[in-house]
């Protein structure tokens, strides 16, 4: 009896491993031919993405992320040959992702929207840009957020959903900045004197480009006087001490001229100080 049964066991191991042995050896030349190619295809990307001067910040993370994701689809035709039920195990991964992706849709968002930028690259670090209403210097740039410090030396960290959900203005892209000030002149006075006095006190200012050349003109009319729009153009990392400095001139420039303006609480003219 004890025979039978061994000889009945030894009969049901043969017809396994004549069943099993092809599907296993297929899963393993499919796993092994599978990790070569991805092996050779992930060093295309690489340097693919080397070429195409993609972010450093970005690129190893794609690049694994990749790897990972092909791998894990080897893996599941390995099983597939085997003869174990994928389908199963794609529901549950999709029930997994579904759940994680609902609880981290903010933070995803702001994934998305960050390689949206190492990609599309509306800023590089140093720039001077307004995003989300914020004005300031970017410092770093990463998956999930912008680092942005103001003038004020604050540091301002942005959402990088909000930053593509938003009006990007990039003050360093043609490597230089327009100041637009705003200078009154009495109606007394000529325009053409004050013009060029005030060209004069720009040249003054080493801060202020020669090209784009500064631009001068009558914005509008008030009541009391005529509203020149000063517009300078200065590097973005002198904007706010170019600022400064024009105010300065333009100012030390009307005592020297003894050019008036009028003040708003009557139309009595004034003189200008040191």
């Amino acid at each position: 009896m004890n025979e039978e049964k061994l000889n009945l066991y030894y009969d049901k191991i043969i017809d396994f491993a004549v069943t099993f042995a092809p599907k296993l050896a297929g899963a393993i030349i499919a796993i092994a031919v599978g990790f070569w190619l991805i092996k050779k295809l992930m060093k295309l990307f690489t340097l693919s993405l080397e070429k195409a001067n993609f972010s450093k910040e970005v690129a190893p993370f794609l690049v694994s992320f990749t790897g990972i994701a092909m791998k894990i689809f080897v893996l599941l035709a390995a099983a597939g040959i085997v003869g174990i039920e994928t389908t199963s195990i794609f529901g549950i991964l999709a029930a997994a992702g579904f759940a994680v992706g609902f609880a981290l849709q903010g933070s995803l968002s702001n994934f998305a929207a960050g390689i949206l930028i190492m990609v599309f690259k509306p800023y590089r670090v140093d720039d001077m840009v307004e995003v989300n209403g914020k004005f300031g210097k970017v410092d770093e740039i990463h998956i999930f957020n912008t680092i942005l410090t103001t003038p004020g030396l604050k540091t301002l960290i942005i959402p990088n959903g909000k930053v593509i959900d938003d009006t990007i203005t990039n003050f360093s892209a043609k490597g230089a900045i327009r100041i637009e000030l705003n200078v009154s002149m009495p109606y007394i006075e000529s325009f053409p004197k004050v013009k060029k006095v005030v060209m004069e006190a720009l040249d003054t200012v080493p801060l202020v480009l020669k090209t784009p050349a500064p631009e001068i003109g009558i914005e509008r009319f008030d009541s009391h006087n005529i509203l020149l729009a000063v517009r300078p153009y200065v590097k973005p990392d002198d904007y706010w001490e170019g600022i400064f400095e024009v105010h300065k001139a333009v100012k030390s420039a009307f005592h020297g001229h003894n050019i008036h303006v009028a003040y708003s609480e009557g139309i009595e003219m004034g003189t200008i100080g040191e």
